[in-house]
């Protein structure tokens, strides 16, 4: 195994992956954007599916490990259940200004193939709008 594969990281040029997981929890159903950076997985709560026209509120949650890219299944201590509702590979792109705070991203996924556009609220902590727009 390789030092990259042993440390998480990915060779220059390599493609960097996203999940969608359709979870099913006590605090209601809804969909964990996951995007593979440095070893882990950056993640957001969408209270709707990705794909809905329209900004969608989104809260960032802790980062996730890495074996959620290819998981489906039940969550262990009693948080529900998983589904994937699409997989691909994704590429971060400069926001238009360079004091912007919006990251936005181009997915190449089966279902999400466009721009994803993340943007920070200010108040409350921890809370984005998500949209995406198709290609």
């Amino acid at each position: 195994m390789s030092d990259d594969t042993l440390l998480g990281t990915k060779p220059p040029g390599a493609k960097l992956r996203f999940v969608v997981l359709e979870h099913d929890s006590p605090r209601g159903r809804h969909w964990d954007l996951m995007l593979e950076r440095e070893g882990r997985l950056r993640t957001w709560a969408l209270a709707e599916p990705p794909d809905t026209p329209g900004p969608i509120p989104a809260e960032a949650l802790p980062e996730h490990r890495l074996a959620y890219l290819d998981y489906e299944g039940p969550i262990s201590g009693g948080r529900g259940q998983v589904r994937r509702w699409d997989a691909g590979t994704y590429q971060p792109l400069a926001a238009p200004d360079p004091g912007h705070t919006e990251e936005i991203y181009l997915l190449e996924g089966t279902r999400l193939r466009g721009q994803a556009n993340l943007l920070p609220l200010t108040s409350p902590p921890g809370q984005w709008l998500f949209q995406f727009e198709p290609k």
